[in-house]
């Protein structure tokens, strides 16, 4: 007998309004009287979730009923943000959701605020994961995310006295009404033991015994594309004990004890990058990426054997790809179940890994290519350790054959290093176990066969491509700038939404007077908003009058917010002594958390502040000069911070950036650009033209011709302006007048350590780069044409291109969309 339940799909206000209310009701046992503002944003998520479920549940058969070759995405980081008003739009719900709310007397504003952003990621690499699985599924591709489900995100930034003072980001504490428990999928996750050698059907056959397990406990999230014809999952681990209380230990009244073995598992996914600095962080970092590569490929093999029976076909029917060296692991992960579990030959096995996965490079920085200390690899996954130097064995037998006598390429290509210390380069592992290697830009890419892997670029050149990133236009144009959104929409039309090129057509809106005065109305509206939502939530006062000078980004000593910091003391300066007469007002904004060990950059946060608190309390400058911190920087306050800003300050030495993202989000909203040509910042100067943006500095060419010779002192010694900016900073102590000597591991770091990013190289041009915004900030006409030139020119980089060029260039992955009915 089959049962026919009522569906919840209806779109309307009323539908959605009484779904709400059975919610409070039947699901929080509370009426429209004594719910909390944390109930009402329950009810109402569940009930747009409710419009997603049927969706979801078609998406998922419908790839079986294709037998679709899936892509699997694999990142320790999915910065999704806020989910329902991205879910809204994406569901065309929200004129209904707001009736409805407003129909019960709801304001909708503040009910939409008691969502939290979810601690998923930290910066560009998650965002981007999150912006890749919202294309795939607004393209219609079979598609899943993996990712861990951390109890607690990276941390929360609070400022105390200037300084960074990380706490925890409790991001789970209310729950999370996107999620859907799975817990009787869950998958073993093993750890240590030994290796133990047999003959199975007159071969030698390796099978692991480890001593410890945990266990990996799914957590679906939906993730709906643009008009809600697909539903992906992303799919969330989290570590559990399979024996969570020990009652003998309890009984004798060790009532710690007892629960050791839970506490362990669930440290496991308890917080998002524990600090590494010390052994236990690293081996818990460890742990973390060989559990989510685990549980991952175990639930994607549970699913291909559903529908096949010859692991030869894997290839054909899933694609894996590693955001970054961290699912590094997932490699010697297939090939010890390819061969301890599938009885499969080396040889098939290497080719069946080879070709399921690729690897997406995301950094330049030879420091942030992870490497793990072969003790430590060996102790907690002894079986993957052989395999490893299994692999390492046969690419330097490769090497040697490529490279006949050359023990330098040898040392450089080998998965082992040997000097100072034995560890396993997981880069080089991610090279030479998939078949594609990317870079995030042209430049990366070009970086990456040049400087970064040049000899395995040279053995395998036809592996090495380029796919710039993208960005969501219907998270950061469409949700995040609605006045704007609806400007572009009543010009153009809203085919833009899906099809970003289609921007191109407002560079004839870019001559029309009438459109230039409705689009600086929209950047007006958008710096209300911004200056209302941080008062609001901060206690920081910002006048919209000024002009907003943007720079939010990890900190990070090559994202160089030292370099603006800086500039804005030489600001200082000269409006103090008369030299800037015109001056436009100017609030300089900063957001970002730096890495609770990163010392450098939690004391560029603390400048700032110092900084700020001179400059914002001098009535001589504070009415033109204006500094401002935002606090624990997020998905949500991006959302009002990139809209309203007037200026996008994208200044990393070039060559250091792979690419941004934050970049093509600024110039999506209007905002001039003033970088390096570096990242994708080069890309973004063809399309929108080197006059419609603030291009400053060396180039990386120049950079690497002139590091070996560069000396900061030279310019201390020559250049007037950057010896006054650091006599006030370092010498007088004009901003530490309390704190004598604050920063003195700054001025260590520029002129004893050799100041390795080169912002006294750049400093001079940067510099001029100002001049000549300020210059064109006093034409509010012209400088409205150029900023609707540059939302014109952001098609490109639109995340549906990229993923587009993924799926037919190196996924092999086809739209699978359901039928529609």
């Amino acid at each position: 007998m089959t049962h026919r339940l009522q569906p919840r799909t209806g779109l309307d206000a009323a539908s959605i309004k009484k779904e709400y209310l059975e919610h409070l009701r039947y699901d929080l046992a509370v009426d429209e009287h004594t719910a909390t503002p944390h109930d009402r944003f329950y009810a109402l998520a569940w009930a747009v979730r409710d419009r997603l479920v049927d969706r979801w549940i078609k998406t998922q058969s419908n790839y079986y009923d294709q037998d679709a070759k899936r892509i699997y995405y694999l990142s320790m980081e999915f910065l999704v943000g806020r989910s329902l008003g991205n879910n809204m739009i994406n569901l065309d719900i929200e004129d209904s959701v707001r009736q409805a709310m407003e129909e019960l007397g709801i304001e909708w504003e503040e009910l939409r605020e008691e969502e939290v952003d979810p601690g998923l990621g930290n910066g560009g690499l998650g965002r981007l994961a999150a912006c890749f699985l919202e294309s795939m599924a607004t393209l219609n591709l079979p598609a899943y995310g993996y990712c861990l489900r951390y109890e607690h995100g990276i941390f929360q930034q609070a400022i105390v006295n200037g300084h960074q003072v990380e706490q925890p980001d409790s991001w789970l504490r209310g729950g999370n009404p996107w999620e859907i428990a799975r817990p009787d999928m869950h998958v073993p996750v093993h750890f240590g033991g030994s290796v133990e050698a047999n003959r199975l059907d007159g071969r030698l056959a390796m099978q692991w015994c480890p001593h410890q397990t945990i266990w990996g406990i799914p957590y679906d999230v939906p993730v709906v594309g643009y008009g809600g014809k697909s539903v992906v999952t992303l799919r969330l681990w989290h570590a559990g004990a399979p024996d969570d209380f020990d009652f003998d230990d309890f009984n004798r009244g060790d009532y710690i004890r007892a629960v050791d073995s839970k506490v362990f598992a669930e440290n496991l996914t308890k917080v998002l990058y524990p600090n590494d600095s010390t052994t236990m962080g690293r081996e818990l970092r460890f742990r973390q990426q060989y559990f989510l590569v685990a549980c991952s490929l175990y639930d994607i093999l549970r699913r291909f054997d559903k529908q096949h029976e010859d692991i030869r076909e894997l290839p054909a029917r899933v694609a894996v790809q590693l955001n970054d060296t961290h699912p590094t692991l997932a490699i010697p992960e297939l090939m010890r179940i390819l061969l301890d579990e599938r009885q499969a030959s080396w040889d098939t096995a290497w080719d069946i890994t080879r070709n399921v996965f690729a690897y997406t490079n995301h950094t330049l920085l030879s420091e942030a290519l992870e490497t793990w200390p072969v003790d430590m690899v060996a102790q907690l996954l002894p079986r993957h350790y052989q395999i490893i130097c299994e692999i390492n064995h046969r690419l330097l037998r490769k090497v040697a054959a490529f490279f006949p006598g050359d023990d330098v390429r040898r040392e450089a290509m080998s998965i082992i290093q040997e000097r100072p210390h034995q560890a396993i380069r997981m880069a080089n592992l991610a090279i030479e176990g998939s078949h594609s290697v990317n870079g995030v830009a042209r430049l990366h890419t070009d970086l990456i066969r040049s400087n970064l892997v040049p000899d395995f670029a040279l053995m395998y050149a036809d592996r090495f491509n380029s796919k710039t990133n993208g960005v969501t236009p219907r998270r950061w144009l469409l949700k995040a700038n609605p006045p704007l959104a609806a400007l572009i929409t009543e010009a153009i039309g809203d085919a833009w939404v899906t099809d970003l090129e289609a921007l191109a057509e407002l560079r004839t809106h870019a001559e029309d007077a009438a459109f230039l005065e409705r689009f600086r109305a929209t950047k007006r509206t958008a710096k209300e908003s911004l200056a209302s939502w941080v008062a609001r939530h901060h206690d920081i006062g910002i006048d919209p009058d000024m002009r907003f000078d943007v720079h939010c980004k990890r900190m990070h000593t090559y994202k160089r917010q030292l370099l603006n910091a800086l500039h804005v003391v030489s600001l200082f300066r000269r409006l103090d002594a008369g030299e800037l007469p015109d001056f436009t007002p100017t609030a300089f904004l900063f957001a970002g958390k730096a890495a609770p060990g990163f010392f450098l950059a939690k004391l560029v946060i603390k400048l700032i502040h110092n900084i700020a608190g001179i400059v914002n309390q001098d009535p001589r400058v504070n009415d033109r000069l204006r500094v401002h911190f935002l606090p624990n920087y997020r998905v949500s306050l991006a959302e009002h911070l990139i809209p309203a800003a007037d200026v996008s300050e994208q200044i990393s030495t070039a060559g250091t950036e792979a690419s941004g993202t934050g970049n093509m989000k600024f110039m999506m909203n209007g905002a001039l650009t003033i970088g390096t040509m570096d990242g994708a910042n080069i890309e973004i100067v063809e399309q929108v033209g080197r006059e419609n943006a603030f291009i400053f500095g060396l180039t990386a060419d120049e950079v690497a011709a002139t590091r070996s010779f560069y000396n900061p002192r030279w310019h201390y010694d020559n250049d007037e302006e950057v010896r006054a900016v650091c006599d006030m900073v370092f010498t007088k102590n004009v901003f530490s007048a309390d704190e004598r000597g604050a920063f003195d591991p700054l001025k260590r770091f520029l002129f004893e350590d050799g100041d390795y990013y080169m912002h006294f190289a750049d400093f001079a041009s940067y510099t001029k780069a100002h001049t000549d915004i300020q210059a064109l900030y006093l034409q509010p006409k012209e400088w409205a044409r150029r900023a609707v030139l540059n939302v014109a020119g952001s098609g490109p980089f639109s995340s549906d291109r990229t993923v587009t060029q993924y799926a037919r260039e190196i996924w092999g992955v086809s739209p699978c969309p359901c039928p529609e009915n």
